[in-house]
């Protein structure tokens, strides 16, 4: 694990329950336990590219919650600022996967462990040795106070000098859009590199033009904003620039967890100094991989994989 580059995260974990079946979830007899959760996935995923990746939440002081933490800790991330709390049941979801590899989940995160956290729980010294802080709208969604620790997290991230990632991640499962954009309206000046699906920018802003993403990054000084479109590839903007890169062409198993993953490959990419196009190459690479194995994490590669990819490299069986 390298050193070198650490980055930070902060949100909830669930129990993950895989279906044994493609289909309507009403449908499917058995289910397999998994691991998952968007800041979770982000961390799991930089630290398989060698990146010191730090994540911070509450788990519930139960049997899914030691699975969580062991699991976690087993990839390499570190869990100084993962509590336990009793009294509060650990998160779940189920996952209904189609046969084209689309799917939708099903939350049952009553009484979530992460409500606990609050705006003092976040000092400076988590933030010892950090080059990146990456965050996310789920966090944000799950209750209204986790503004005002985010707020806590970008007033340190400002104070030290860290530069701040930002995937909006929209679960409309979780709150209304117009209070998913009042929140954002709020986070957006401080973030430095914006990662968005292009459905979520148009949901967000009203206008996925090249015009109006050009006007966003300017009106929010955002210096890189990065507009991922699955299949169709990756563009950002930069300097004044547009770059863009096309997919890699992959068959999917099951697409949740891919833009975790390529967040995760674009900030390896940023802290390692890509180009932009290298950068949009690399995430790419990492989100396509992701999609080729069922679950939220375990197709997250590491860094040979996904540099075989990148090279077309053949894989040798046996």
């Amino acid at each position: 694990m390298s050193d070198i580059y650490s980055v930070f995260t902060l949100g909830d974990a669930l129990i993950t329950f895989n279906p044994s079946e493609t289909g309507p979830l009403r449908y499917v007899p058995n289910f397999t336990r998994k691991v998952g959760g968007a800041e979770l996935n982000f961390a799991i995923g930089c630290a398989r590219l060698g990146l010191h990746s730090k994540w911070a939440s509450r788990l519930g002081g139960d049997e899914f919650g030691r699975v969580i933490y062991n699991f976690a800790r087993g990839e390499g991330v570190d869990m100084a600022d993962v509590k336990f709390v009793e009294g509060y049941p650990t998160s779940l979801n189920f996952k209904e996967i189609r046969e084209d590899g689309s799917g939708k989940t099903f939350y049952y995160r009553y009484q979530s462990p992460i409500l606990t956290m609050e705006p003092s729980d976040i000092t400076a010294q988590m933030f010892e040795g950090i080059h990146i802080i990456h965050l996310t709208g789920v966090f944000l969604a799950i209750d209204p106070k986790n503004l005002a620790i985010t707020k806590r997290v970008l007033e340190i991230a400002e104070q030290l000098n860290i530069r701040v990632s930002f995937d909006p991640n929209i679960r409309l499962k979780l709150w209304t859009i117009e209070q998913a954009k009042a929140a954002y309206m709020e986070i957006l000046p401080s973030v430095d590199i914006l990662l968005t699906g292009l459905d979520e920018i148009q949901l967000i802003i009203g206008d996925a033009s090249k015009g109006a993403l050009e006007k966003c990054a300017a009106d929010f000084s955002i210096s890189q904003l990065v507009i991922k479109d699955g299949s169709n590839g990756a563009r950002v903007f930069v300097e004044g620039e547009w770059y863009e890169k096309e997919a890699f062409s992959v068959t999917p198993i099951d697409t949740v967890g891919a833009g975790d993953g390529f967040d995760a490959g674009y900030i390896y990419s940023v802290l390692h100094g890509y180009s932009p196009e290298a950068s949009l190459e690399f995430a790419n690479g990492v989100g396509a991989l992701v999609t080729t194995v069922s679950g939220d994490n375990e197709g997250l590669p590491y860094l040979k994989e996904v540099q075989s990819l990148i090279r077309k490299e053949a894989v040798i069986e046996r």
